[in-house]
């Protein structure tokens, strides 16, 4: 128990009441109390500060929806990669629209047949983009790097053969922030049963991307 100076325990002895009004304002008021005063306002800042600060962690999301993927080439665009697609295309149904999109054109004119898809994916984070991308990128091999495109982007082709019949498929993933942009180009010519050069097919998967990621900045 705290003891008082002598001069506060005479006049205790003198006038009881005065001294126990005094000791009491001296603990809950006075300069007894200040540091549990101090105390208090500052947890009471620290729990004003908490609620009214953003959190550090936080994720910043750059895209919050994916764009509509059918909107993402320019309608001369889609007439010279597939030749006889409708320019609107079709929108790949999906079970979140907000963070999936694709959209597929399509068409045989002649004998030489054209397949191209958009595909848009939002994740919650950069971190997680990139987790994503670098993941896809084990799946490919034989292709390399696409300067100027996104945040990071990759192409490559490949050749398939079944029943005699030749096609030639690129696939360019760019990553831009929080989103990937994926885009397919494919060919056959159903009469020589060839498939169109590699150029040919990476050049115009390449236009298709940098469409479609130009199209995600401008949707921001």
């Amino acid at each position: 128990m705290r003891s008082f100076p002598l001069p506060i325990a005479l006049t205790a002895r003198l006038s009881p009441v005065v001294v126990l009004a005094a000791a009491g304002w001296a603990l809950s008021s006075g300069p007894l109390a200040a540091p549990q005063a101090a105390e208090s306002r500052t947890t009471e800042k620290t729990k004003t500060q908490s609620a009214s600060a953003p959190s550090e962690t936080r994720a910043v999301k750059t895209y919050a929806a994916a764009p509509a993927p059918c909107d993402s080439l320019a309608a001369k665009s889609v007439k010279s990669l597939v030749p006889g697609a409708k320019t609107a295309g079709k929108e790949i149904a999906s079970t979140d629209t907000k963070l999936r999109r694709t959209c597929s054109w399509n068409a045989l004119k002649g004998y030489e047949y054209r397949w191209l898809d958009v595909s848009y994916e939002v994740l919650k984070s950069d971190e997680a983009a990139e987790e994503s991308y670098q993941g896809r990128l084990e799946e490919k091999s034989g292709g390399g790097p696409v300067p100027g495109l996104g945040d990071a982007a990759y192409s490559v082709v490949n050749l398939t053969t079944e029943d005699k019949q030749q096609t030639r498929e690129g696939t360019v993933l760019a990553r831009a922030s929080n989103a990937l942009v994926i885009v397919t180009y494919n060919g056959s010519d159903f009469e020589s049963k060839k498939a169109p050069g590699t150029e040919e097919i990476n050049k115009g998967a390449i236009k298709a991307a940098k469409e479609a990621v130009a199209a995600l900045v401008s949707a921001r």
